[in-house]
């Protein structure tokens, strides 16, 4: 077993399950990282150009070889085994492996998984490669410590020399290139080869370094020490330790980038080994208490990236982040609370310090959802950015909304939408009509807006954009802008529809005034011209010849009765002569003279002129369609009046048939009822129909 603080190579060993990897894109057959169509390699295989990480070998000896890789990466761990149990136990562990033996063991065994699933893709290979370095370099490692424990051997430093550049093989391949190459495969420009230059020189002079480093009762003569380099040993040692941190966090901060440039497909990819390599960091920057615990977690990194690469495209994976640092933000602010509460208690209050404690606990619990909510809010700002909290979200459209129109309302909480889920375009269907935020070319997503109850219109949201990965956070986005966006959609439709009353009425007061022009026009006025030229030739013709003048004094009576018959005709159409001469009870029953049944509920004096003349009209409509279409044995009209205006028109015919199309005289009973703000409904059964009417008062 490798005991950390009894040579410097088992210490530099030590650090081998920090050295998290990367996993690769998941290229199926014919299908290219970035989108586009592979074209097929010339053996067949997907090719997707230039920089992809394909190794060009038969598929049948890929998978024997990477499976020969992990069979002897396992041979060497239970060699490992056998030694570590000649080796006194390390005070670092309780357990009676190292790290490197999980890593040893578990990267091959998954990297052959993916070289199996995937022979050309490099990921696999490096895995495999990588796990073979890390077995290869603690079963050298602890067989060194083991010779010089049982006297020692002329060969010992070149052993640690061989696990030495072992070990800088296995930090360049996963601590440098997969980080820089995940998951495309290619760098993202030519400039990140200088960092990944500066890994490889580094990585190289500190193998320089143990190659002309003094000898030690524990490595072994060295036969290439160099004795003026001795004095320098250390400080090199320190100083190249923190240079191949630098190209560590220079190759990690690649992702970085990666990350805020790729696709949905990438964003997936890059989180599930970041997520997997938490387990690692946390005990990391613990220090030695928990530093054993690695041993544990290091599975869920190859793990991880097998998942990613074979499964990339998953879902939820955010949630699992945010969830993840949601949890550890809420133990470790109650831990803290607990923590200084007691610690001050029993500084002031020596005694009753563990009921303060208790009391310090309530009082954590007491604000255990206001602190789950806010660190919810931090996780959704630092995942997602401003644009995809949700609760910014709901602030930033209230404030838009009392700032918008109502014609414009619907627009901007559908762009808010849009921007919240990073989506191609959001629109709103309301009553056959789309508003679109964006470009809604494909509905990815229909959601009905439901404004208290009543159905308004139906959300449809496009597919995901390039600035962040579908995430299942969308469902809260969704849940916390869909009532404003419904409510927007409700104010909208109102909107309209007063609109369109509003055209109805002008349109139907206009070409009221056309009919009356045209009335007064082509009938009345022809007839009082006609009439005038009539007396003219009567005084011409009164002295000559009375016989003529009489005549056309005659025909000039028998004009006038003409002429008033048209007037009433057109003050009729205005308004009713029955309602300003019976009113409102006496017109309908003068309407209802031949046999229907009228009955009156209410004073129906000092109706307003309006309501009066709808009411007229629809009653009027009624009967004539039961006279005309339903060969019913009886009618009732009845008008009720309490807060509105009640008109119920209701006969035994034969009803109206399942597939009516309202005509004329349906939809003018209605309009008139709209042009109010009341209601018409009709009701039909194989035993009559009613019409019933409210208009408000």
């Amino acid at each position: 077993m490798t005991d950390r603080g009894a040579t410097e190579m088992a210490a530099e060993a030590g650090t081998a399950a920090r050295k998290a990897p990367f996993t690769a894109p998941d290229v199926s057959a014919g299908t290219a990282p970035d989108g586009r169509t592979a074209r097929p390699a010339p053996d067949g295989m997907p090719y997707t150009g230039p920089g992809s990480c394909w190794l060009k070998v038969p598929a049948c000896w890929a998978r024997a070889t990477a499976i020969s890789i992990a069979v002897v990466s396992i041979a060497l761990e239970l060699a490992d085994i056998w030694i570590t149990a000649q080796l006194p136990q390390p005070t670092y562990t309780p357990l009676p492996f190292a790290p490197e033996d999980v890593a040893g063991t578990a990267f091959p065994v998954f990297g052959a998984l993916l070289v199996i699933r995937r022979p050309r893709l490099v990921i696999g290979w490096l895995l495999c490669l990588g796990g073979l370095g890390s077995a290869t370099n603690i079963t050298v490692s602890n067989l060194a410590l083991l010779i010089v424990q049982e006297g020692g051997h002329p060969a010992v430093f070149l052993l640690w020399l061989f696990a030495s550049a072992v070990w800088s093989l296995t930090t360049y391949a996963l601590g440098i290139l997969l980080p820089m190459l995940y998951p495309t495969g290619r760098l993202l420009s030519n400039r990140w080869c200088v960092p990944g230059g500066f890994a490889a020189l580094v990585l190289i002079a500190d193998w320089a370094r143990v190659l002309i480093g003094p000898s030690t009762p524990r490595t072994g003569h060295n036969p290439f020490a160099v004795a003026a380099f001795a004095p320098y040993y250390h400080d090199a040692r320190l100083l190249l330790s923190a240079l191949i941190k630098v190209a560590l966090v220079l190759a990690f901060s690649s992702l970085v980038v990666r990350f805020r440039q790729a696709g949905p497909d990438e964003r997936r990819q890059i989180l599930w080994p970041s997520l997997a390599i938490s387990g690692l960091v946390v005990p990391w920057a613990i220090g030695d208490p928990v530093w054993w615990t690695v041993s544990l977690t290091i599975p869920l990194i190859p793990a991880a990236v097998t998942v990613a690469v074979l499964r990339y495209r998953l879902f939820g994976i955010d949630t699992l982040v945010t969830r993840a640092l949601v949890g550890g933000g809420l133990v470790g602010t109650i831990a803290g609370v607990y923590v200084l509460a007691t610690a001050v208690s029993s500084f002031f209050l020596a005694g009753v310090d563990q009921l303060f404690g208790l009391a310090a606990a309530l009082v954590a619990g007491a604000f255990f959802h206001s602190t789950r909510r806010a660190l919810q809010r931090l996780a959704d700002r630092a995942l997602y950015g401003t644009r995809g909290d949700p609760i910014a979200l709901a602030d930033g459209l209230k404030a838009r909304l009392q700032q918008t129109d109502p014609v414009h309302g619907l627009l901007a909480a559908l762009e808010t939408l849009k921007d919240g889920l990073a989506v191609t375009g959001a629109g709103a269907e309301v009553d056959g009509a789309t508003t679109a935020a964006g470009e809604l070319r494909q509905v990815s997503r229909a959601v009905p807006l439901i404004w208290h109850g009543q159905p308004v219109g139906t959300l449809l949201i496009g597919p995901t954009g390039r600035r962040r990965f579908p995430a299942a956070h969308d469902e809260r986005v969704i849940a916390a802008l869909t009532p404003y966006v419904a409510d927007a959609a409700h104010a909208m439709r109102l909107t309209t529809a007063l609109q369109r009353s509003r055209e109805r009425i002008l349109t139907a007061r206009e070409e009221e005034r056309r009919r009356l022009r045209r009335d007064l026009h082509d009938g009345l006025g022809q007839t009082l011209t006609m009439m005038a030229m009539t007396l003219n030739m009567a005084r011409v013709s009164l002295t000559r010849s009375p016989d003529v003048a009489d005549t056309l004094l005659k025909e000039l009576r028998s004009g006038m009765d003409a002429v008033s018959g048209d007037i009433r005709e057109l003050v009729y159409g205005l308004r009713p002569p029955a309602l300003d001469d019976l009113g409102l009870a006496g017109a309908v029953r003068q309407l209802a003279v031949d046999g229907p049944i009228v009955e009156i509920a209410g004073d129906l004096d000092g109706l307003p002129a309006a309501v009066e003349v709808a009411a007229y009209r629809i009653v009027q409509e009624g009967l004539t369609n039961i006279r005309k279409h339903a060969q019913a044995t009886w009618a009732k009209v009845t008008l009720r009046r309490e807060s509105a205006l009640i008109v119920e028109i209701s006969d035994d015919g034969v009803g109206l048939p399942d597939t009516v199309n309202p005509g004329v005289g349906l939809g003018s009973m209605r309009e008139r009822a709209a042009e109010l703000g009341g209601t018409c409904t009709i009701t039909s059964t194989a035993s009559g129909t009613t019409v019933t009417a409210r208009l408000p008062l």
